[in-house]
């Protein structure tokens, strides 16, 4: 059995021992204070105040070792530029390499400074956690914000690594001076990012990125991916697995991931502004668009578990096969028409949900997608996402022409699935030429090396709010185990293996983790009532055209990445996550209610606005409630058949799958009350959603 605080002492440089914080110490005082608190023999000022002191003292140990050893880092640096300037004076090969050795161990000490840090900034949030999950206090945000902003602040040396930047440039900057590139005048501050770096330099900076945790576009952007980051490397083991991923990453094999997401979101939405009318000239009702939608999702619940067990063998093989069965089902779906037959139309979208390989996609950038970029390929999959859902309907809005080709019909209605099936065909062949099938490990020693080098740093929450296992302990620890059960940290190693089956995946699911899935079903199930029923409500109030309709869905699908820009680079630099969270799911039940047809007449500035107000708030949440449902989900999410991403993607397709049958079923009650009766289950899951967000709000971090 591994305890964070036993991993800690396994993980710690041994020279160090006596400079990490004190874990097992913090720990076993937090339960003597529940303890002295449930007995009556303590007041709960004195607690806060004790633990404040405690934790002050175990920082300040930390910050001041810090700046000795960032100290000694720079007294090295220094003599090491005084060689460097008379080797300048007087050049000489041998000398010009034991100086280049020279800076790689400094970088290498400097790596390992980074981890001492880590581990104690995982340490310093955890016990923070524990302690208010055992009091129900808000105790962290008080701690980190008294000081974190006072001037003499020693937590930020911790969580700000104030120092150590300076120490990074002066490294990299050398480095890169003594590279083959003499009698270049450009530096660093030039040319930011250099070809051709160190592999230390490489290192240094993965390990950075992952102690800033500083939020900006690209990290919002790839919070919509939700492609769960496995565990992080070891000190020791960080090169050589910098050096795995460069030679499993392919940027052709990549596009062609990235194509696929794309070509797939605007198959999905290139129907939506025809469905009805295609209906209706097969013999159906309008409503029946629903269906013909919601097929692709029925069978996508299907597709998304065999792709991510698939995608643990190969990722050529399950994206030849998706191509092919995507190029059938879009065929089946335009021939609709000339064999005036409704089950060839389903069957059609059946197929092109049993195409979705959006879980390769996925598994293929946090598996092959070196760390280094892997933040810019989870934005270019949410982008292209984004991308293929605006270019969908605007493109169902293009083909608004008629003509035959011997008895074959081609108009608005069977065009789409005529242009999908030949992109499909032509994305079939790029794809045979172009994909380079990664080296893919054992799985068992894939996983135990993944196991032995796991880090605590992306997986933090996780492990806070995840597994419970019963441990193995001494007998005056018993009382401790007792107490401590219902937030165990600890999971043995049989625990920390892939999840391959749902009970396991579902044993997992701890309530902070389903009340963000179903924030991620309700969200879902409100864009796909706004967006699939589209169609039918204009034509009905506002008399619309086809291409009226594609406009505003691609206006729709065009506010995405704009959206995004100006929440992941200012908004949630301003706020938490769970605030902007709980805000958004607000802003969201106000579109809802201002889309109800109460006012009469029913204009086309309510609908707009509130449809606007809704997509945007929902494309807003998305992202922050895959960041915090990351954060909550236990680490062995990250990995197997039954990973987070097919969790969460499950989640959102039975929200469209129901969202669709929603819309056939209230078609039942006539066009006049579709769009109230489909609104109806939005508001109420809204609401739910929003109360379970209260109720669950302070494990939120």
């Amino acid at each position: 059995m591994v305890a964070f605080g036993k991993k800690l002492k396994e993980r710690s440089i041994q020279e160090w021992q006596g400079y990490y914080i004190n874990y097992k110490l913090m720990k076993k005082k937090v339960n003597q204070y529940s303890r002295q608190l449930q007995g009556g023999d303590l007041e709960r000022r004195q607690v806060l105040k004790d633990f404040s002191k405690m934790l002050d003292n175990q920082i300040e140990k930390v910050a001041l070792f810090m700046l000795e050893q960032q100290g000694l880092l720079a007294s090295r640096l220094q003599r090491l530029r005084e060689s460097h300037d008379a080797l300048q004076e007087e050049p000489e090969i041998s000398h010009l390499a034991n100086l280049k050795e020279g800076y790689r161990a400094v970088g290498q000490d400097l790596l390992k400074l980074l981890f001492f840090v880590e581990m104690n900034a995982i340490g310093v949030r955890k016990i923070l956690k524990k302690f208010d999950k055992r009091f129900g206090y808000r105790f962290t945000n008080y701690y980190v914000k008294t000081r974190a902003n006072h001037p003499y602040s020693e937590l930020q040396q911790v969580y700000k690594h104030v120092g150590l930047g300076a120490v990074v440039g002066a490294l990299s900057r050398n480095l890169h001076d003594l590279q083959n590139n003499q009698g270049s005048y450009l530096s660093i501050y030039d040319q930011p990012v250099l070809p051709h770096q160190d592999p230390v330099v490489d290192s240094i900076r993965a390990a950075v990125d992952r102690l800033t945790h500083s939020t900006n576009f690209l990290n919002f952007m790839a919070q919509h991916a939700f492609i769960m980051q496995q565990d992080l490397p070891s000190p020791q083991d960080e090169e050589e697995a910098v050096e795995e991923e460069e030679r499993r990453y392919h940027f052709m094999s990549l596009l062609l991931n990235l194509v696929n997401t794309f070509l797939y979101m605007v198959n999905t939405y290139i129907i939506v502004p025809t469905a009805d009318d295609y209906s209706m000239s097969l013999g159906a009702a309008a409503t029946v668009c629903g269906v013909v939608i919601g097929a692709m999702a029925v069978a996508q619940l299907f597709a998304s578990v065999y792709f991510s067990a698939w995608s643990n063998k190969s990722y050529f093989k399950p994206l030849i096969f998706s191509s092919i069965v995507l190029f059938i089902g879009n065929l089946l779906y335009a021939l609709a028409f000339d064999f005036n037959s409704i089950a060839a139309l389903l069957i059609g979208r059946l197929f092109c949900g049993l195409g979705s390989a959006r879980a390769v996609n996925r598994r293929y950038i946090s598996d092959c997608v070196p760390l280094k970029i892997r933040m810019q390929a989870s934005a270019g999959f949410v982008s292209a996402s984004a991308l293929g859902m605006a270019c969908g309907p605007a493109l169902a809005g293009l083909l608004q022409i008629r003509f035959k080709i011997y008895k074959l019909t081609f108009d608005q209605n069977t065009l789409p699935g005529w242009v999908m099936a030949i992109a499909w065909l032509v994305y079939l062949v790029w794809l045979a030429i172009s994909f380079r099938e990664p080296a893919l490990e054992p799985e068992e020693s894939h996983t135990s090396t993944k196991d032995s080098s796991n880090s605590e740093a992306v997986q933090d929450g996780n492990l806070e709010s995840g597994i419970k296992q019963p441990l193995l302990i001494t007998s005056e620890e018993i009382v401790e185990q007792v107490e401590d059960e219902d937030d165990s940290e600890e999971a043995s190693e049989e625990s920390r293996a892939p999840v391959n089956s749902i009970g396991a995946a579902y044993r997992l699911l701890t309530p902070p983790v389903k009340v963000q899935l179903l924030i991620y079903f309700m969200l879902k199930y409100a864009m796909e009532i706004l967006l699939s029923e589209s169609s039918v409500v204009t034509t009905y109030y506002f008399g619309w055209s086809t291409s009226s309709v594609a406009i505003f869905l691609a206006c729709l699908g065009l506010t995405v990445l704009p959206v995004n820009i100006v929440i992941g680079s200012y908004i949630s630099n301003m706020f938490e996550d769970r605030q902007i969270l709980l805000v958004s799911e607000i802003m969201v039940c106000v579109g809802i209610l201002f889309s109800f047809n109460i006012l009469v007449p029913y204009t086309v500035p309510q609908y707009v606005c509130s449809g606007l107000i809704m997509f945007v708030s929902a494309e807003v949440l998305e992202g922050v409630n895959l960041s915090l449902l990351s954060r909550v989900m236990s680490s062995r999410l990250s990995r197997g058949t039954y990973n987070g991403g097919l969790l969460s993607t499950e989640a959102g397709t039975i929200a469209r799958v129901i969202a669709d049958v929603t819309i056939t079923v209230a078609g039942y009650f006539g066009r006049d009350m579709l769009l109230n009766v489909t609104l109806l289950p939005s508001l109420v899951t809204c609401v739910v959603s929003i109360v379970a967000t209260c109720f669950t709000y302070n494990s939120l971090y």
